[in-house]
């Protein structure tokens, strides 16, 4: 554990407040992602702000309502809106709409595949558009919690209650179902492809070993956990949902079985999201208090980048090459700090 002032923050740790260029962007952010080298803010409603490296903010309309979820990959943002409309936007700011559901239902997930696949969901059904050819539909047994594409082959993880389905869209056959009891909301893939996991409703993780579907526990958690990210390398996925960032190791055959986590910057404050550096062994997590720390995996070593005393953290974001971290509150106020 760390020691801290009175105030709760840590104490004799680095600090490079000082180099943070601050961006008020003047609207509630749910998500942080980097497409290009601008770092695009997604707000909780009707729009995305991109900002330059010179701290520039550039406004861009995506849709006419809430956006409920998001996604990207460095190329464009996919997002979700409560108007039913699954909405796209790329680099240069230019929008398009790739689905609408025909009863303007909430679009409550979506994913992004490398080969640029998309899924989204509505209730208890599941849509897959491959770049070509025709889009697909799966029911699962309740409504969706999360999707999420595997890295190899058009595979697709479909999150709900009691357990998660893998649904190949493209092959003929039964999806396989993994039951686990209670309510799994977000789901994501091991980048080697032979672990999934999911977060709960209630505060834990549950995994899969693929090769033969084993389960892997992992509990403990003071509340639920909303953030999650692969370490480089997919050696570790880091989590939010408690008053630290709690890792689990996924080196070898068992992944995190048998093993405890690292527990990673502790603060009088919980953890509400986390962003791994995509080279290195260094993560970015942002708390609940408005904290913004940058850890060494390693060695725990903490580099204070955003003080204490403003609303919780919504998302942190690295630029591909990991030389720019983009971060910011629930209510807009946002940084940038080149490394």
């Amino acid at each position: 554990m760390s020691s801290s002032d009175a105030s709760g923050e840590p104490a004799s740790i680095v600090s490079v407040t000082d180099k943070v260029k601050s961006v008020s962007l003047g609207m509630g952010v749910a998500a942080v992602h980097y497409l290009g080298d601008r770092a695009a803010f997604v707000g909780t409603e009707e729009s995305v702000a991109f900002v330059d490296n010179e701290g520039a903010v550039s406004k861009v309309e995506v849709t006419s309502g809430g956006i409920l979820s998001a996604v990207a990959d460095g190329a464009r943002i996919l997002m979700g809106c409560d108007n039913g409309q699954v909405v796209a936007l790329d680099r240069k700011g230019e929008t398009s709409v790739l689905a609408t559901d025909p009863k303007r239902r909430w679009i409550d997930n979506v994913a992004l595949h490398g080969d640029g696949a998309i899924a989204w969901s509505v209730g208890k059904t599941a849509f897959v558009r491959p770049p070509k050819g025709e889009e697909k539909s799966l029911d699962v047994p309740s409504t969706v919690g999360g999707l999420a594409f595997a890295p190899k082959g058009l595979r697709l993880a479909i999150a709900h209650y009691n357990g998660a389905t893998l649904w190949f869209p493209n092959m003929a056959g039964e999806p396989e179902f993994l039951a686990w009891a209670g309510s799994h909301l977000g789901v994501t893939f091991s980048p080697d492809n032979k672990f999934l996991v999911t977060s709960m409703h209630e505060p834990a993780l549950h995994g899969w070993r693929l090769a033969d579907n084993r389960h892997m526990r992992m509990t403990g958690y003071p509340s639920r956990v909303k953030s999650m990210a692969w370490g480089a390398g997919g050696r570790y996925l880091a989590t939010s949902g408690a008053d630290m960032v709690i890792m689990w190791p996924f080196v070898g055959k068992d992944g995190p079985m048998g093993k405890e986590p690292a527990m990673l910057a502790p603060l009088q404050a919980k953890v509400t999201a986390v962003a791994c550096h995509p080279r290195e062994d260094v993560l970015a997590g942002g708390y609940e208090d408005g904290t913004v720390l940058m850890v060494r995996m390693h060695d725990g070593a903490e580099i204070l980048v955003r003080r204490n005393g403003t609303p919780p953290i919504a998302g942190l974001a690295w630029n591909a090459a990991g030389t720019w971290l983009a971060f910011a509150d629930e209510s807009g106020e946002a940084g940038l700090l080149k490394l």
